[in-house]
């Protein structure tokens, strides 16, 4: 059994935002934490339930919260006015999660789908020692030239954010066509109401861009462990630059998936038996850190007993 909870926090510029938790029945005692960063334009409760149920039931606490902008939480739909901010959010909330004594001396996991590969990343950067490893999913490290306008056309509407910075005029193909190998699936996030809709904005549109240059640019600054998964015919984000993360990261735990014939949904919009690869892999890595936490943290309580042991 899962226990699902909702609640909403306020940000540091007065916007609710909407959180929520999966945990194992409340007698077992979680393997470790995971700290959901969702999608551009998705949300948590909704589109995140299979993959947060499924590491639930796999033993994990999970916890989640939907951006400024998108899903259940305040702000302009779809509206992201600075990525930094965004970050800071997550951050915020996920570090006050880590404090609570029920968590303490829990492993902490990140685990981020295309926008929130690039959420997990930031976060990395800020507090490098903090995190315990992050599963990357179709990361926006750069997006796929398929879905970017021509550089001219950039230009041009860089130039207008500074006038007209929530307007939808940039001229992009409809991602969740692209997205989503499932119809039903893509019939699903059309009809969820938290689901943003539409041409992105024109400064989101900027802001991701910037992120995803930044990020392509230092990929050799990632230190923590990671997993990145990436499918082979992704047209949203760019699988070289996930493999290039994986070659040229200054991790000394990294592992680098490509999966044959799977686009850019990997949790939730391929057939299930492709989701069951995805998610078999994803939880034995996990696993596999989890039980080595867990028994590096019996040797030091082991070795802080004999050192403090009182003599006979």
């Amino acid at each position: 059994m899962v226990v699902y909870k909702e609640d909403y926090v306020l940000n540091s510029r007065g916007i609710q935002l909407f959180t929520c938790s999966w945990k194992p029945e409340e007698q077992e005692e979680p393997k470790a934490l995971i700290f959901l960063c969702h999608g551009y334009a998705m949300e948590s409760s909704i589109t995140m339930n299979s993959t947060a149920t499924r590491f639930a039931k796999a033993g994990f606490a999970i916890y989640a919260m939907d951006y400024e902008g998108h899903g259940k939480s305040g702000g302009l739909n779809g509206y992201i006015k600075k990525f930094d901010d965004l970050v800071h959010d997550v951050s915020s909330h996920y570090a006050s999660i880590c404090e609570r004594e029920e968590n303490k001396g829990k492993k902490r996991f990140l685990v981020g789908e295309s926008m929130g590969g690039a959420v997990v990343l930031l976060l990395a950067r800020k507090k490098p020692q903090f995190w315990d490893g992050a599963v990357l999913v179709a990361p926006m490290c750069k997006l796929a030239e398929d879905i970017k306008p021509h550089p001219m056309v950039i230009t041009f509407l860089t130039k207008l954010t500074r006038f007209i910075p929530t307007w939808k005029i940039i001229p992009t193909n409809d991602i969740i066509d692209v997205a989503f190998k499932e119809s039903h699936i893509r019939k699903q996030v059309r009809e969820n109401e938290y689901c943003y809709k539409g041409r992105p904005r024109l400064k989101t549109a900027q802001q991701l861009l910037m992120v995803s240059l930044d990020l392509e640019k230092n990929l050799h600054q990632v230190s923590m462990p990671f997993i990145v998964l990436h499918g082979e015919d992704d047209k949203v984000t760019d699988k070289d630059v996930s493999k290039l993360l994986y070659q040229v990261s200054s991790s000394s735990d990294k592992t680098f998936k490509l999966y044959p014939k799977m686009w850019h949904g990997l949790l939730y919009g391929e057939p299930p038996e492709n989701l069951e690869i995805v998610f078999s892999d994803i939880i034995s890595w996990l696993n596999e850190r989890a039980s080595v936490t867990n028994q590096r943290l019996e040797t030091e309580l082991k070795h802080m007993n004999d050192d403090f042991s009182v003599p006979k």
